[in-house]
């Protein structure tokens, strides 16, 4: 019963007569009474449509639904925009490839066709004789002449600078044990002389339990020098060496 509104006949009854009232231009201490009424009858209405049991109804209560479908609202444009700026980049990869391919196709076609000229040109040349003259005196000098070139031109090839190959050494030789004389054993490892062979600098380094081992460098040409040569004759020195492993091997 409280959210109906029973008295409502009462109340468009005095609003009838309030009209009336107007209408006649009348005053008198009834309607005074009844203009109060009215009054008060549109204030509870008012307080009536505002609160119903005890529950006030804010304008702004949804504002937290309207601020999430915003963001929603952002999320799915950014989203747009990226799919539309992979849909072009996915465009252009492919039109470039397209290209790439068709100008390897093209590049293979011409190098298939100049591949073709140059064998037909040889054959050509093949037919040609370059020597071939009306008479037998300019056959002579013209075999005078090339006789002349091909000599100069191993005269000049054999006093050209051939280019020697060489290598650098680094050997690491281990002795028997941390009693062995590492001077004798790296004397006797110099005593190795071989012509493209060149021994370099050396030095002591600690290994374990006391033992030392011998770093030494040498410089060898590759065409006189073998490395396993070379590891074989130090080895022979059996009475110290005990093994020899090569540390580093560059070209020179």
């Amino acid at each position: 019963m409280d959210k109906v509104w029973t008295d409502k006949a009462c109340y468009n009854k005095a609003e009838k007569l309030y009209q009336e009232w107007l209408c006649k231009g009348t005053q008198s201490n009834n309607c005074s009474l009844l203009v109060t009424e009215i009054a008060k009858a549109r204030e509870d209405i008012q307080s009536s449509l505002e609160k119903i049991d005890d529950i006030t109804f804010e304008p702004c209560s949804n504002s937290g639904i309207l601020s999430r479908l915003a963001i929603l609202e952002a999320e799915n444009k950014e989203i747009k925009e990226l799919y539309q700026a992979i849909l072009k980049k996915i465009t252009l990869i492919e039109n470039n490839n397209n290209t790439t391919s068709s100008a390897a196709s093209v590049q293979k076609v011409e190098t298939s066709n100049g591949n073709n000229n140059a064998a037909a040109a040889d054959d050509d040349d093949d037919d040609v004789d370059l020597f071939a003259s009306d008479s037998e005196e300019e056959d002579a000098e013209k075999q005078r002449i090339r006789e002349e070139r091909l000599s100069k031109y191993n005269e000049k090839k054999s006093t050209k600078t051939a280019i020697i190959a060489k290598s650098s050494i680094l050997l690491d030789v281990k002795p028997w044990d941390d009693e062995a004389d590492l001077k004798a054993m790296e004397a006797k490892i110099r005593e190795i002389q071989w012509d493209g062979l060149l021994w370099g600098a050396s030095k002591f380094v600690p290994v374990a339990f006391g033992i030392q081992k011998i770093t030494i460098s040498c410089v060898v040409e590759d065409e006189k020098v073998s490395v396993d040569w070379l590891t074989e004759e130090i080895e022979k020195i059996e009475d110290l060496v005990q093994s020899v492993d090569i540390a580093a091997f560059n070209k020179i």
